[in-house]
């Protein structure tokens, strides 16, 4: 009875992919239109260009839109491995492999013991929610190689430390998967492979690493939690303005460094937060490195100066490899996580013009949208002290006085 419950809940699942992702396909090859601003024209425009650039041998160092480490020139450049398709088209093919992937990945283990479907689910179910922008940016390709390494986990640390080495020179989070890596060979095999890649690119292709330029120059994006600030500053009479900077639409104006100091100060108090809980965890069950990745990412990713619609395929994809272990406690943040994925696709495409105009309703998004990514931050942060940092030993009872028994009186 219980192989035939697995088959016919195995069944639903590819049946729910499948219909979801051809509404994907249907979407980004516009076949049918999906509401709001073409999501789409990153790729045909803003990738294709870079890809042009990146065919005669260098980095795009005359655009401060270009904010990715080297290996992102891979993923720029791949639509080359289908030369009979055009570049837009071709990326839409490989985004939705990458997502056939990350489905594999978290199907494969699903029978063993300890393991389930719930991953898988959370996948099928969480990424479309963000709608057609999950196939237009090439972060479903970085998730990809996230949860390969997370799969290869304990028994192959040294795969592991390379795929996070790899990812992290794709697009920088996932060397936060290293968060809860106890073992030295994926540490010293993402070391090798980093080292190793980045002196190849640093040789090969000139500019390199002038994206940790551009980057430093980014202030505060609208979607971002020390947006909602401004958002609300602009009923008040707040003078600043809203304008495309940077590759972003972004604040300017009074207070604007401020409050990006704030969310690096933010940023600086997680990574401490990370580092006091890895001296005092106890690293031993198998699910705690994706528990430990999952918590990084969401960390790192609230606190963040800009939160972008795509960065919630990350969260979706650690939350997914989580609970696909029955021993994960991430379940109630995955669910946040997912829950933030469905009011993200209302704020962008579907109403990113009142986010930029900061009307109420735009406020409101943001609101909920940041108040479940903050939720599901600190509930995941809890959840992984808690089952990994043993409680503090009790302290023992001062000594009793031991009082002389008196002899007896005989009467």
């Amino acid at each position: 009875m219980e192989t035939k419950g697995t088959a016919r809940s195995l069944a639903w699942l590819l049946a729910t992919w499948g219909a979801t992702r051809v509404a994907l396909l249907l979407f980004v090859f516009q076949v049918f239109a999906f509401p709001g601003p073409d999501v789409t024209s990153d790729v045909s425009v803003i990738y294709r260009g870079w890809y042009e650039v990146l065919r005669q041998g260098t980095f795009p160092l005359d655009d401060v839109t270009w904010q990715y480490p080297p290996a992102a020139a891979l993923a720029i450049r791949s639509p080359d491995v289908l030369p009979f398709l055009s570049y837009a088209h071709a990326f839409f093919v490989l985004a939705f492999l990458a997502d056939v992937v990350v489905l594999a990945l978290l199907l494969g283990p699903a029978r063993r013991p300890g393991r389930s479907l719930r991953g898988a689910w959370v996948w099928v179910a969480g990424a479309p929610l963000l709608g057609p922008t999950v196939y237009a940016r090439y972060d479903v390709m970085v998730t990809a190689v996230a949860v390969a390494a997370l799969a290869a986990g304990a028994r192959r640390p040294r795969v592991m430390g390379a795929l996070a080495a790899f990812g992290a020179l794709l697009k920088v989070w996932p060397a936060l998967l290293l968060a809860g890596a106890v073992r030295r060979r994926a540490w010293a095999s993402a070391a090798v492979t980093g080292a190793g890649l980045a002196a190849l690119f640093s040789v090969s292709m000139p500019g390199a690493f002038a994206f940790l330029t551009f980057q430093r120059e980014r202030g505060t994006e609208v979607e971002s939690l020390g947006g909602l600030v401004f958002h609300v500053a602009r009923h008040f009479g707040w003078p600043g303005e809203v304008l495309l900077n940077y590759g972003s639409v972004e604040f300017l104006g009074p207070y604007v460094d401020q409050v990006s100091a704030a969310a690096l100060a933010l940023t600086g108090a997680a990574f401490g937060w990370l580092l006091l809980w890895r001296l005092r965890a106890g690293l031993t069950a198998p699910h705690t490195l994706a528990d430990a990745a999952f918590t990084a990412v969401l960390l790192f990713t609230v606190t963040s100066r800009v939160i972008s619609p795509q960065y919630l395929v990350w969260l979706i994809g650690l939350a997914a490899v989580c609970v696909s272990y029955r021993a994960s406690r991430m379940g109630a943040p995955a669910l946040m996580v997912v829950a933030a994925s469905f009011v993200t696709v209302l704020e962008f495409p579907l109403g990113f013009s009142h986010v930029v105009a900061s009307d109420r309703y735009g406020v409101l998004l943001m609101a909920v949208r940041n108040g479940l990514l903050v939720a599901a931050s600190l509930s995941a942060a809890r959840r992984l002290w808690r089952s990994t940092v043993p409680p503090a030993p009790a302290a023992p009872l001062p000594p009793q006085p031991v009082r002389p028994r008196r002899a007896p009186v005989n009467s």
